[in-house]
């Protein structure tokens, strides 16, 4: 009777027993509860943990108020583990570092040979790659996967750069083309980046680019607000307009709504109320650090993070308004009146060209990374898995793809014909308006830094002769000469002492 009672007790537990998912999720803060929904909604049943116990319940609850979506929450780490079917998948959202680590720790000891680990956050793609070796000692199988979105990319489709095994993913393909961002020219933006860390090292680099983007879509709002004097509805009317041509992003889009929203708690826009002082989680400065290692130059790049360190100085700043201010310095030096229209048509013009040289000094930054790697990563494939998703998503990264579509080992995308004759055709207008800036004491340094890269890399020869004449001068460094091969050092301080004896 005994032995009746404890089957049947066997026997309804089983019954009540959800069945086993096909994917699991360790992370819940915002990305990793959108990631989950996702997931779900596209007909995947997802087993999601988190240390916190009270976020797993909040995303079981928000999968039943979104439409009692396939999602079964655990509190423990193994009961999490033993409810997904084998070979398992789990995909970690946690913050970088030592967290991804001990995250690691805690599922690797109830998963068997065979099952995979997925890193959805961003990773520095060096501790992607220790992870990746650590879990094939132990059998198991890694990904480092960049995720760009945000929230709304996590929920509705983000831009996915999976990296590592890829046998690891294979085991996730099916779920990643359903879950990426879907653009009906081009398909799911994801695809399998590459081995090692490339995938992480990838969404670093967007994310380099993304900074580029920013500060200069805030430079041209500085240009038309300060000395093109617009007003906050005629700034989202500008925007709006811009979000219909070949600027068409997101960037921009959410730029135009920005001018739009009034003050909930005040007089006036919000956005006129939002301090002055710009934050940043990394890898921004990773992508700085990795362009000196590969002496690949992002000045772009470099000028958006230099701008935010800047803006950070706020107190310092207010200070040395105080300063310049009795020096005659106002906040404009220039109130010269100017003709509108013709400004936002210049300053779209200058937007555009130089946002040309903020993807080509990241392509390039890939590209060199991909050599030393031997990733051999895909430029055009990139493009085409930013067009939807990311944060970066453009109609001008279709331009992009076709460019390396025509011709693979582009030196730079600058010289590409297309982007080559868009900037001839712009570079005026970018010139006035750097011009105009200058003069009139606002300062551009991502606009300024592209167009001194485009005006560096078009000129057939550059003042660096002197410069390594000089480092020969007072170091025996050598140099070469255009008319003869070889390396050459010269007694130029015995030279010089001759001349003035």
């Amino acid at each position: 009777m005994k032995v009746e009672v404890e089957w049947n007790q066997m026997i309804m537990k089983q019954k009540m027993a959800p069945p086993k998912t096909r994917i699991g999720l360790a992370g819940l803060a915002v990305m990793g509860q959108n990631l989950a929904l996702n997931i779900a909604e596209k007909g995947f049943p997802i087993s999601v943990y988190n240390r916190t116990t009270s976020k797993v319940d909040e995303t079981v609850e928000r999968a039943k108020q979104e439409g009692n979506l396939p999602v079964y929450g655990y509190h423990d780490p193994e009961s999490f583990v033993q409810s997904i079917q084998k070979p398992r998948v789990i995909i970690m959202l946690v913050k970088a570092g030592a967290p991804v680590d001990q995250t690691i720790k805690t599922l690797s000891g109830y998963l068997e040979k065979g099952d995979c680990i997925i890193d959805g956050g961003n990773e520095w793609y060096e501790n992607t790659e220790r992870r990746e070796k650590a879990m094939a000692e132990l059998g198991l199988l890694y990904l480092g996967m960049g995720v760009s979105g945000g929230e709304e990319g996590a929920r509705n489709g983000p831009s996915l750069m999976p990296g590592g095994s890829f046998e690891a993913y294979k085991y996730i393909e099916d779920i990643l083309l359903k879950v990426a961002a879907q653009v009906p020219d081009s398909g799911p933006c994801v695809t399998y980046v590459g081995k090692g860390g490339s995938g992480n090292f990838v969404k670093m680099i967007h994310n380099g680019i993304e900074y580029g983007d920013m500060q200069l879509i805030a430079e041209a709002y500085d240009v038309l607000k300060s000395v093109g004097k617009l007003s906050n509805e005629e700034l989202q009317n500008v925007f709006a307009e811009w979000n219909r041509g070949e600027l068409l992003s997101f960037l921009i889009e959410i730029t135009a709504d920005i001018f739009g929203i009034k003050d909930d708690k005040g007089d006036g826009y919000l956005v006129d109320k939002v301090l002055d002082k710009t934050g940043m989680k990394g890898t921004g400065k990773w992508t700085v650090q990795q362009a000196a290692e590969l002496s690949v130059a992002t000045p772009t790049i470099e000028a958006s993070l230099d701008a935010r360190f800047l803006s950070g100085l706020k107190e310092e700043r207010v200070e040395a308004a105080k300063v310049f201010k009795s020096g005659g310095f106002g906040d404009i030096l220039s109130d010269q009146p100017v003709d509108k229209q013709k400004l936002i048509d210049d300053v779209r013009k200058a937007l555009y060209a130089a946002k040309i040289c903020s993807y080509a000094q990241g392509m390039n930054l890939i590209r060199a990374k991909s050599i030393e790697k031997g990733w051999d990563l895909k430029l055009g494939e990139l493009a085409r898995i930013w067009k939807g998703g990311c944060i970066i998503r453009a109609i001008f990264l279709d331009r992009i793809k076709k460019a390396y579509d025509r011709n693979a080992n582009l030196a730079n995308l600058l010289v590409d014909p297309e982007f080559a004759k868009e900037i001839i055709d712009r570079q005026s207008a970018w010139r006035r308006v750097v011009c105009l800036a200058i003069n009139s004491g606002i300062s551009t340094p991502g606009m300024s830094a592209s167009l001194a890269y485009f005006d560096s890399y078009r000129r057939e020869r550059l003042p660096a002769n002197l410069v390594q004449a000089q480092r020969d001068y007072f170091g025996a460094h050598t140099y070469e000469r255009t008319d003869i091969e070889g390396s050459f050092h010269t007694e130029w301080f015995k030279l010089a002492k001759q001349s003035r004896s």
